[in-house]
This record gives C-alpha cells, sequence and structure tokens, in this order.
C-alpha cells in the first residue's frame, strides 16, 4: 500500500502542509510526494524577461527556459519542501525525476510544446529504496527524454500518475488551490466515473490546471491505480474529502 500525494504550486504556501504530510506520514502507509511550483518558474521567467505560454494548463518550455524551471523546482522549491517536512518530523529525500533515471520521456504532443516530455517508463528503484529505508521522497517533475537523453519539464500531474503507476499505489492524491472537481455551477462534486471526468473536459467545464489534472487521472486509473482524488490540503489526512474519480462507473448522480 503507497499512497502518492502531488502538490501543486499554490498549495505550498499553506501553512498546515508540514502538519498535513506529517499526519499522512504517521498513518504509516508509505507515502511519495510529488511537487510543482509553476508560479514561481513564471516569477522568475518574467524577471529574466521570458514570457511564459500554457497551452490546456501545461507549460511550453524552449531549451533556454529549462534552465529556468530546473533551478526553481529541483533547486528552490525541492529542498524548502523537503526541509519543511523535516522540521515537521518527517524524515524526508528530495529527489529530481533526473535522478536514477527515474522519468523516461517521449515528447508531449509530437514536441509542440518544447522541451517538455510525457513519461513513457518510470524506473522506481530510487523512490522504493528511500521507502523501504523509512524516508518520504519529495520529487521534483523533471525527466529524461528516452531518445537523446536531453533533459525536460514534466507536468507535475503527468509525473505524478506515472509514478502512482509504477509503485502500485493505491492512492494517486492531486492537491489544488480547490476542495475538489467543480461542476459547471462551481459546486465540489463528491465523485467521478471516468466518463464524468473525460465529459467535463470534453464540454469545457474543466478548464486550465484542472485539464491536466483530470487527464493524469484518467491514465493512472487506466493503468492501475485503485483510485484517485483531487482536493485541498485537508485532503491530505482526511481521506474523506475532495473528488473521488474511479475507473467504476457511478450509479448514483454525483452531489
Amino acid at each position: 500500500m503507497t499512497r502518492v500525494v502531488k502538490i501543486g504550486g499554490r498549495a505550498q504556501g499553506d501553512a498546515r502542509l508540514p502538519g498535513a504530510i506529517a499526519a499522512a506520514h504517521a498513518s504509516g502507509t508509505p507515502l511519495c510526494v510529488v511537487h510543482g511550483g509553476g508560479d514561481e518558474v513564471t516569477t522568475l521567467q518574467r524577471a529574466l524577461g521570458q514570457e511564459p505560454r500554457f497551452v490546456n494548463g501545461r507549460r511550453a518550455t524552449t531549451p533556454e527556459e529549462l534552465g529556468v524551471v530546473r533551478m526553481v523546482l529541483s533547486g528552490t522549491v525541492n529542498k524548502r519542501l523537503a526541509t519543511a517536512f523535516m522540521d515537521a518530523g518527517v524524515p524526508t529525500a528530495g529527489v529530481s525525476g533526473e535522478d536514477g533515471d527515474l522519468l523516461r520521456c517521449v515528447p508531449f504532443d509530437h514536441g509542440s510544446l518544447g522541451a517538455v516530455g510525457t513519461p513513457s517508463h518510470v524506473n522506481p528503484a530510487l523512490l522504493t529504496a528511500l521507502m523501504d529505508g523509512g524516508f518520504v521522497p519529495v520529487v521534483s517533475p523533471l525527466g529524461r527524454f528516452a531518445g537523446d537523453g536531453a533533459g525536460c519539464n514534466v507536468n507535475g500531474d503527468d509525473a505524478a500518475a506515472a509514478i502512482a503507476v509504477a509503485l502500485g499505489a493505491t492512492e494517486l492524491l492531486l492537491v489544488a488551490d480547490v476542495p475538489g472537481v467543480l461542476d459547471d455551477a462551481g459546486q465540489s462534486i463528491a465523485r467521478l466515473g471516468t466518463a464524468d471526468a473525460s465529459a467535463l473536459i470534453a464540454s469545457g467545464v474543466a478548464r486550465g490546471g484542472m485539464i491536466a489534472k483530470l487527464e493524469a487521472a484518467l491514465r493512472s486509473l487506466e493503468h492501475g491505480v485503485a483510485r484517485v482524488r483531487i482536493g485541498g490540503i485537508d485532503a491530505i489526512a482526511d481521506l474523506s474529502l475532495g473528488t473521488v474519480i474511479t475507473a467504476a462507473p457511478i450509479t448514483s448522480p454525483a452531489p
């Protein structure tokens, strides 16, 4: 039994986060954390005269911009989170998807976003070694292209989904700055089947970063993860919170 928790950039600023990770770790279930940090990447890009570009919640990345992404995610954000969790009593180890041949990727959408990859192979050996040693891995979402070994940016939700599949996770939790997936009235949905999630994307109700989260959820469910939740910080420690997405069809209307 393993849980994979992906923490979005905005959620990282919540003072409750270290305590929530500590509570999850105290439950005894092996835990792996994957993080984003897009807002900080954007801030540094603009300070350097680069204007970020997004397509359906995914950041386009030139080879020059990749250095900024790597600096922020694998440097600043990764070590800040690992330190915060250690201060809360959680033994952590900050690593990158480029370490230990963890994330091998193919170009996203035939290279339309530049140096952006979609995980095609995950080597979980580094993560399992850390978890077997009692550590919580904290992973920054970068990888390497399978063809030439060049580094690439990976959407954090995509990275978390691929890692959850490789670890045989019982749950993937995608932590966002909203309490769950919202319907067209702005209300959080309690449960979704895969067909319902696909319909939210197709109808345009899901927009921006939520599209990437739902697509990642669908991929992980297709490849064996039992359930996915999308929710806020409180959903880390409280398994009843957030929107639950399962491969099984929903037999009653979601509230």
